[in-house]
């Protein structure tokens, strides 16, 4: 009986330690290659809405120092950004210059449009963590992008991983 225990926690041990084996094998790719898509689709749909799309930024006050560039530089700037930056995540191409480019305009995002209009407490300030602005009430809607900042993390720390432009294009240079 002891033996036919040992017996199953042997193959158990086996059996676990072959499918982490078999995930660590799509480690180095998979993962990136998620991330790297699925931010790219967030950002390619901005995009194209922007471009698209009629300048809304002439309406929003920039705070300092953001406000010193127009609001038409400003729009062809998150613009251009967005497609681009989008397109060079999917194929993984400058991923961590991307990666910093897209989260500093994300970072842009939150205090302009995303933030809290007010608020007068850590309560106040935490009903804007969601993902819709209901209109006038002044709490903002900050959770999706923090999420991406999140998301763009282990690209900006790890880059693109096996899967992409930066890792064929670093095989073939270094």
């Amino acid at each position: 009986m002891l033996q036919s225990i040992n017996l199953q926690k042997t193959r158990l041990v086996k059996l676990y330690v072959g499918v982490t084996q078999l995930l660590d094998g799509f480690s180095t790719w998979l993962p990136q290659l998620f991330l790297r898509s699925l931010l790219a689709w967030e950002f390619l749909e901005s995009g194209l809405e922007k471009y698209h799309g009629q300048n809304w930024f002439s309406d929003i006050t920039f705070p300092f120092p953001l406000n010193l560039l127009p609001a038409d530089y400003s729009w062809g700037l998150a613009t251009f950004f967005e497609l681009v930056g989008a397109v060079a995540l999917l194929i993984g191409l400058g991923t961590r210059f991307f990666t910093m480019s897209l989260m500093i305009l994300t970072v842009v995002a939150i205090l302009t449009v995303h933030w809290p209009e007010h608020f007068g407490s850590l309560f106040e300030f935490l009903k804007g963590y969601r993902i819709v602005d209901e209109e006038g009430d002044g709490f903002g809607n900050y959770k999706l992008p923090l999420m991406y900042l999140v998301m763009f993390l282990p690209l900006l720390f790890g880059g693109a991983g096996k899967l992409s432009v930066d890792y064929w294009l670093k095989a073939r240079v270094l």
